[in-house]
């Protein structure tokens, strides 16, 4: 799907990043039609929210199973077979490369997305490099990007700051999703690369994933109709 064929109210995706189904389902009630894409991550995966996935979809819904799978290949391929059975039009995995060719094998005869993480937004270069790992974050994530490419992972999750150069790396043949987004004058949090919704679909973004800054704000929905307003004037 090229970025001209995403509907623009897709492509806000709302972390659901909340203690419980009904927390959760409040929030979507909340929100109502002004939001059509969610993410269900660990915190609410955990606490007995997966069935929500299937919930979302039958009510026409998109949903964003952000569980970034690592393991062996046998048990990374079964989870994924597992995920697509639910419903979800996308599912993380880290970007290694006997997970990303799991994963891949694991989706086989589903309409199931799978995208990489890269490098996690709350990382930066001193992160990396305590973690182990020689290279900084620009470097790693254009290696693992191309190898997404090579195995035929669909999209990508990395920065909002790494879309312009991965564009260049894999065009428009992978989706890219960006975490770190905030709106002006939101708290950081702990992410650390990070970037306004309009800067980010402008530099090339295909998504942009939003939790905190929706989900926290005393009017939600008003929160997630402006985010809407400008990814409108950022696609121009």
């Amino acid at each position: 799907m090229t970025q001209a064929e995403i509907a623009p109210k897709d492509r806000l995706i709302v972390a659901l990043d909340l203690p419980s189904p009904a927390a959760a389902e409040a929030m979507i009630d909340r929100l109502g039609d002004s939001v059509t894409f969610y993410k269900i991550g660990y915190q609410l995966a955990y606490a007995g929210g997966l069935p929500l996935i299937g919930k979302l979809a039958s009510q026409g819904k998109k949903v964003f199973a952000d569980l970034k799978m690592h393991d062996i290949g046998n048990t990374v391929a079964r989870g994924v077979e597992s995920i697509a059975k639910s419903g979800a039009t996308f599912v993380t995995v880290h970007a290694y490369p006997q997970t990303m060719k799991a994963a891949v094998e694991g989706r086989a005869g589903s309409s199931l997305k799978i995208l990489a993480v890269t490098v996690l937004t709350s990382y930066n270069d001193d992160d990396l490099h305590a973690a182990g790992y020689r290279i900084g974050v620009s470097e790693l994530v254009e290696a693992r990007a191309q190898q997404a490419q090579v195995l035929g992972v669909n999209g990508l999750v990395c920065s909002p700051e790494e879309v312009g150069n991965l564009r260049k790396i894999v065009g428009h043949q992978m989706e890219l999703i960006t975490p770190g987004i905030r709106p002006a004058g939101s708290a950081t949090g702990d992410q650390k690369r990070i970037m306004t919704p309009g800067r980010a679909i402008a530099a090339g973004a295909d998504y942009l994933v939003v939790g905190r800054p929706v989900v926290e704000a005393a009017d939600p929905k008003a929160v997630a109709d402006a985010i809407h307003a400008e990814i409108a004037q950022a696609l121009g």
